[in-house]
């Protein structure tokens, strides 16, 4: 008999992942990203993760909040993009994935429902301990299931990060308009200033060689593609054919390493793998001397 909403909630909600040594890794990290900021430095690269969690019902159906937690707490990510999440649903025993998620973190996070029916909401989300302030949250044109995106700006103390998560939709024509909302004047378009530092990740539903994706990358850089080494799929997570999730970066944003992040417990956990990268943010102030001293040119926050 499938288990009623009362069980699936006490699954959901009870269960606590093994602290793992990646997991005070990552506390310790994070302590040293606070005091980082305090002192008006970076200490390390900032490590970025993006990940499609399948509303916590892994490859062996079975529902797991904490184990995609721990799987997160495996990377160490400063900034976690989160896609297909659940809150208040009845298929998920009612819970709100994102906060419980951050909760086993001890994070922050800021969620937008692209599905609202009633109660029950679906959607994507930003998780990060490091200060963090809506910017905006909103749908994207669909033809088919509701899709939307969420726009946030992270404090990194030399520079203020803008941070877009979406998931996009099934055909290819319908990825294409959602594309060009993205870099239109209400999202990326309308950022300005070529001081802007900008990530936009996800999952894109989108190979590179489709038509969303190519738009895209003619204005952004796919940080998979910025090292030498062959990118990686990310799904489906059992046994990874098509890359699907993308990590794109702007200008101001060198890649130091990226990878799709294919531990046992990804492989179970969703059945998408995450993609964690490793990036070095240039201060402002930074770039501004390099233009004083190389010629006063303006540059676009858009590739």
């Amino acid at each position: 008999m499938f288990p009623n909403r009362e069980t699936l909630r006490r699954r959901a909600s009870c269960k606590t992942p093994k602290r793992s040594p990646q997991h005070f890794e990552l506390l310790h990290d994070l302590k040293n990203m606070r005091q980082g900021r305090k002192n008006r430095i970076m200490p390390r690269p900032l490590r970025f993760l993006t990940y499609n969690v399948h509303s916590c019902f892994g490859t062996d159906r079975k529902l797991d909040p904490a184990r995609i937690a721990a799987v997160i707490a495996e990377c160490r990510p400063d900034i976690i993009a989160l896609q297909e999440v659940d809150v208040g649903r009845t298929r998920s025993g009612g819970v709100d994935q994102a906060r419980m998620i951050a909760t086993h973190l001890r994070m922050e996070a800021h969620f937008h429902p692209a599905l609202h029916l009633k109660d029950e909401r679906y959607g994507d989300a930003v998780l990060t301990a490091l200060p963090m302030r809506l910017v905006k949250a909103d749908v994207l044109p669909s033809s088919g299931e509701p899709r939307g995106a969420l726009w946030v700006e992270i404090d990194l103390a030399d520079a203020k990060l803008q941070v877009i998560v979406t998931h996009l939709g099934l055909s290819g024509s319908e990825r294409v308009r959602q594309a060009t909302a993205l870099l239109g004047p209400g999202w990326l378009g309308g950022i300005g200033q070529g001081e802007a530092r900008v990530i936009l990740a996800g999952d894109f539903n989108a190979i590179a060689r489709s038509a969303a994706y190519k738009l895209l990358a003619r204005h952004l850089r796919d940080a998979q593609l910025q090292l030498k080494g062959k990118p990686r799929p990310t799904f489906p997570s059992r046994l990874p054919l098509l890359r699907l999730d993308h990590v794109f970066v702007g200008d101001g944003i060198s890649v130091k390493d990226c990878l799709v992040h294919n531990s046992a417990l990804a492989r179970a956990a969703s059945d998408h793998l995450p993609v964690l990268a490793e990036l070095e943010i240039e201060p402002p102030a930074q770039r501004l001397a390099s233009k004083q001293l190389h010629g006063n040119r303006t540059t676009p926050v858009l590739r």
